[in-house]
């Protein structure tokens, strides 16, 4: 089947990869690295992409799992990061049912959340606190901007998915902003850092 957000994506994957893998993880998350557990932990990147961030985190010495629905997407990083320890799954948001009752330490969400319609935005904001450990944090990077042709988008302000954060029993530990990387002047970036209560 299908998923509307994976809408061409996997037409542009070649592309993509040149793209994406052009920046580097520390590069995207600069602002949030202080996020990033500084032991091995149990990380999940949802809508890993070319596996960028997925194999930064592997080398790093946390025990990764990348989940990306274009399946396109996938081969692509399977290929380009055969090197790195990192479980691929094909599975989407909200539901991500093939995860079952794991938890993470860290969740990563990098303009993905963009692609969710209003309807599946609560539902998908229990499922990540349904899946982050006691005090783990969800750092998500959200994009503001012209949706490209032929994409399933939507520009969903900062405020917006903050407050469900919190509604959903989640802390706003992070919040920051940076300009596109890829020279986008009409795309931003915003940043969050979401935190689960201790349990």
């Amino acid at each position: 089947m299908r998923i509307p957000g994976t809408a061409g994506y996997d037409e542009a994957a070649a592309d993509l990869v040149v793209q994406y893998e052009a920046v580097t993880f520390a590069e995207v998350h600069g602002d949030a690295l202080h996020l990033v557990p500084a032991v091995p932990s149990r990380v999940l990147d949802i809508g890993a992409g070319t596996g960028r961030d997925a194999a930064a985190l592997a080398k790093a010495g946390h025990q990764v799992t990348a989940v990306e629905p274009a399946a396109g997407l996938r081969a692509q990083g399977q290929a380009l990061h055969a090197d790195q320890d990192i479980t691929w799954i094909d599975d989407h948001l909200p539901d991500l049912v093939s995860l079952g009752d794991r938890r993470f330490e860290l969740i990563l969400l990098t303009a993905v959340w963009m692609h969710l319609t209003p309807a599946g935005r609560a539902p998908a904001m229990r499922r990540l606190a349904a899946l982050l450990a006691s005090n783990g944090t969800a750092v998500m990077v959200l994009r503001h901007g012209p949706i490209p042709a032929g994409r399933h988008m939507f520009d969903i302000p900062d405020q917006q998915t903050a407050d469900l954060a919190q509604a959903c029993g989640l802390s706003i530990v992070h919040r920051s902003g940076r300009p596109d990387l890829h020279g986008r002047a009409d795309v931003r970036m915003t940043t969050l850092g979401l935190r689960a209560l201790a349990t």
